[in-house]
């Protein structure tokens, strides 16, 4: 009897939090005309290869360094 009791209770907790994580989601909507990513500039705005006709231009991001490489990544 106490195994069922135990089962019951789980399950119950199971789906009152299913219930209320559902129920916070639709209060909590996202509004859907939001852009889903930030606008791009491209190459004729920024003023970067201007001759590539809108073509996007992306410089090397990764410079060389003088800098020691590093040994370890442990971190206190």
């Amino acid at each position: 009897m106490r195994v069922l009791l135990l089962k019951a209770t789980a399950t119950a907790l199971t789906l009152g939090a299913t219930l209320a994580s559902a129920l916070y989601v639709t209060a909590h909507l996202k509004n859907p005309a939001a852009p889903l990513q930030p606008a791009v500039l491209s190459a004729r705005d920024s003023g970067a290869g201007a001759g590539l006709a809108g073509a996007l231009v992306v410089g090397p991001t990764v410079r060389p360094t003088d800098s020691p490489p590093i040994a370890s990544t442990y971190a206190s």
